[in-house]
C-alpha cells in the first residue's frame, strides 16, 4: 500500500529526532569523556606544577639553610681569629716589655760583665774553632776586652782547646743593639749571634707555649702544646 505524503513526512520527521537524540547523546558522551580527560590531564598538571613548586621551595630553603651555616662558619672563624690575633698580640706585648727590660741588665757593669763572659763561652763552644773575632757595641768594647782572658780560661777547662780572640775596634753591632755579642771565624763564613735580643727571641720560641697558658690557660682543644 502507498505511503501518503503526510505518512513519508511523519517518518522523516521521526527519523530525524531519532538520529537527532542519537547524535544529541554522542556528543552528551563525547562531551563528558572530554570532560573526564580533561579534569585528569588537569589534575596530573597542577599535581605536576605543585611538585614542581614544592621543589623549587625545597631547593630555595636548602639554600638559604647552607648561606646562613656558611655566614656562621664564617662569623666564628672571624671571631676565632680575632681572639687569636688579640692574644698574639698580648704574647707580643709580654716579649717586647721583656725586650725593654733587657737594658736594665747592661746598667749593672758586674752584672752584664758576667753576662758577656757566659754569652762568649757559650759561642766559642758552638764555634769550637782555635782563631774567633768578636763583635760588640762600642759602648762595651772596654768591657768585652776585659773579660777575654776570663773567657778563655773558661773555654779551655771545658773544651781542651786553646783560642785565640781578637775583638772587633772598627766594625761594631748596631747602637739600637741592648748588649751582647757576636761571633765569627774563617773570614765571616761561621758566625754566632749571641745579642741578648738574639738570645731572648730563643728562649721566647721555647716559653710561648708556657706563655700562653700563663695568660690564657689551658687550650682544651690544643692537642699539642708548641
Amino acid at each position: 500500500m502507498a505511503l501518503s505524503d503526510a505518512d513519508v513526512q511523519k517518518q522523516i520527521k521521526h527519523m530525524m529526532a531519532f538520529i537527532e537524540q542519537e547524535a544529541n547523546e554522542k556528543a552528551e558522551e563525547i562531551d563528558a569523556k572530554a570532560e573526564e580527560e580533561f579534569n585528569i590531564e588537569k589534575g596530573r598538571l597542577v599535581q605536576h606544577q605543585r611538585l614542581k613548586i614544592m621543589e623549587f621551595f625545597e631547593r630555595k630553603e636548602k639554600q638559604v639553610e647552607l648561606q646562613k651555616k656558611i655566614q656562621s662558619s664564617n662569623m666564628l672563624n672571624q671571631a676565632r681569629l680575632k681572639a687569636l690575633k688579640v692574644r698574639e698580640d698580648h704574647v707580643k706585648t709580654v716579649l717586647e716589655d721583656a725586650r725593654r727590660r733587657l737594658g736594665e741588665v747592661t746598667r749593672d757593669p758586674t752584672k752584664y760583665k758576667k753576662v758577656l763572659q757566659a754569652l762568649i763561652v757559650q759561642g766559642l763552644l758552638q764555634i769550637l774553632e782555635p782563631h774567633v773575632t768578636l763583635k760588640a757595641k762600642e759602648v762595651d768594647y772596654s768591657l768585652v776586652e776585659s773579660v777575654i782572658p776570663a773567657c778563655v780560661e773558661q773555654y779551655k777547662q771545658m773544651s781542651g782547646k786553646d783560642v785565640n780572640i781578637k775583638v772587633d775596634s772598627e766594625s761594631f753591632l748596631p747602637v739600637d743593639t741592648t748588649g751582647g755579642v757576636e761571633l765569627s771565624t774563617q773570614r765571616g763564613k761561621i758566625k754566632i749571634i749571641n745579642t741578648l735580643e738574639n738570645r731572648l727571641d730563643l728562649i721566647a720560641q721555647k716559653l710561648i707555649p708556657q706563655i700562653r697558658v700563663s695568660l690564657f690557660g689551658r687550650n682544651a682543644n690544643r692537642k699539642f702544646t708548641d
